[in-house]
């Protein structure tokens, strides 16, 4: 199998510190080498080894590959008419996720394996390497299956997320609908699965009501993970915590309790900025579960209502601008941050031994990616070793 190595690299984000300076690991005129789907060498270009193939990174900066643990790309229908009442000010009842559930239920799978497949490349191209999704506009045990299926094809990552809302065809019966989510449904889902999600919060599912989606979930083989305190202060990140979740995610609303047990545990908290950006709301504070000591990921939470953008880079600007973060620290959230809350090992981290996913950038250092918002730095992009943009 053939060895490349990427040279005159101007600053390396490794996430390792043990291969060079700080929280980051940075490493001044690096270089990379590859075999196959992974790292095998990182250090210095006048030490790098000689290799069958050269790219030269002319000078330019290169980070871990992002990863992005929050994401709902199964999905059909247009959202514009909402957001752009919410943004003129107007009042808008109507529509909402049972808009796009509609939708999704009408498409055909051609259709919604199209629509994936479109987001996936348009998040790759931003140096999006590895991606989470989930169902959750289905809402029928056939409709949700085949979301799930659709998403294995094209993800990493897929999330059962039958508890997004009570179904409209169980409006006047939420109990009866609990019970669908973690029986007939559940059945369809778990085969196509890695973890099990639930929306917690005023309007969706209560605690008793998520406790027992979660549960039925882990009896199943899958892993928890929580939409958590975005709209409200509620039981979502304690519920998280105690029950193991891999991730609270949105974490908008904390008490100090709630701060102090993802800063205890190993729920890592996830934001995702782009929601509050397309709805207006208050931001989450990342500044303060740093400080407590919470390992914290930044995602994109793509989806057509409340956050349509699949750009990390995006949501990177938007972390220390407006959250409160360090622009290593963001970075680190989206790259190193995202593998934790996917307990991932093998990814966010450009180290010897693991997958070789890793983007090259437009400017001298990974800063560019605040310092420049909106300007599309990411030139080139490697996933499991292969150049894909």
């Amino acid at each position: 199998m053939a060895t490349t190595v990427i040279t005159n690299i101007s600053s390396l984000v490794t996430n390792d510190p043990s291969l060079g300076e700080g929280p980051l690991g940075t490493v001044q005129d690096a270089a990379v080498v590859i075999d196959g789907d992974r790292v095998v060498w990182v250090g210095t270009s006048s030490k790098a080894p000689a290799t069958d193939n050269r790219v030269d990174a002319e000078g330019r900066a290169a980070l871990p590959g992002f990863v992005d643990s929050h994401s709902h790309l199964v999905f059909a229908g247009d959202r514009t008419a909402e957001f752009n009442a919410r943004m003129s000010g107007r009042s808008y009842s109507a529509g909402g996720i049972r808009t796009t559930v509609a939708a999704t239920r009408a498409a055909s799978d051609e259709a919604l394996d199209a629509n994936v497949r479109r987001y996936v490349r348009e998040a790759l191209r931003q140096g999006t390497t590895v991606l989470e999704t989930k169902s959750g506009y289905g809402l029928t045990v056939e409709d949700e299956a085949r979301a799930l299926r659709i998403a294995a094809a094209h993800t990493d990552e897929v999330t059962y997320l039958g508890a997004h809302i009570v179904s409209p065809d169980y409006a006047d019966d939420p109990a009866a609908y609990v019970d669908l989510v973690t029986g007939p449904m559940l059945d369809a889902c778990a085969p196509h699965a890695r973890w099990v999600d639930v929306f917690c919060e005023q309007g969706a599912f209560d605690g008793d009501q998520a406790r027992t989606i979660l549960k039925a979930g882990a009896a199943r083989g899958l892993t928890p993970r929580v939409h958590a305190n975005q709209l409200s202060y509620g039981p979502g990140v304690q519920l998280a915590v105690e029950l193991g979740a891999a991730s609270a995610d949105h974490c908008t609303h904390l008490t100090d309790a709630d701060v102090d047990a993802l800063a205890s545990g190993t729920t890592v908290a996830t934001l995702l900025p782009g929601a509050e950006f397309s709805t207006r709301a208050q931001w989450p504070d990342a500044r303060r579960l740093l400080d407590a000591g919470a390992t914290v990921a930044l995602s994109t939470d793509c989806n057509p209502g409340s956050s349509f953008t699949s750009s990390m880079p995006f949501c990177i600007a938007l972390a220390v601008r407006d959250m409160g973060m360090t622009p290593d620290e963001a970075v680190r959230s989206a790259t190193a941050g995202g593998a934790a809350a996917l307990r991932r090992t093998d990814v966010g981290r450009i180290a010897p031994g693991t997958r070789a996913d890793l983007a090259l950038l437009d400017a001298p250092s990974h800063v560019h990616l605040a310092y420049r918002p909106g300007v599309p730095l990411v030139s080139a992009v490697w996933r499991a070793g292969v150049r894909e943009a």
